[in-house]
């Protein structure tokens, strides 16, 4: 079965978070902290801080497009409290 990934990165020296969409998480993350990704090159390194597995990719691209919206966020803070007053 195929399953397909919401993340979050983040990079807690700059506080760059980036919320993304991937059926192969581990792949994409190493392309993101190898400089592949244009959207986040720039904020490097960057940690998994988060993630959600969907088996259905219409359900996982509506959660992303909903964290990257301001409510999304708010919801994705706290959900993250603990973490985001550690860093």
């Amino acid at each position: 079965m195929k399953y397909y990934y919401v993340y979050v990165l983040h990079n807690p020296v700059n506080g760059f978070v980036y919320i993304g969409f991937s059926s192969n998480l581990k792949q994409r993350i190493n392309y993101h902290n190898a400089g592949r990704v244009k959207s986040t090159k720039h904020y490097l390194p960057l940690t998994l801080v988060f993630y959600e597995a969907y088996i259905k990719k219409s359900d996982a691209m509506r959660r992303e497009k909903y964290l990257k919206t301001s409510r999304g966020k708010t919801t994705l803070k706290t959900r993250l409290k603990d973490y985001f007053s550690d860093v």
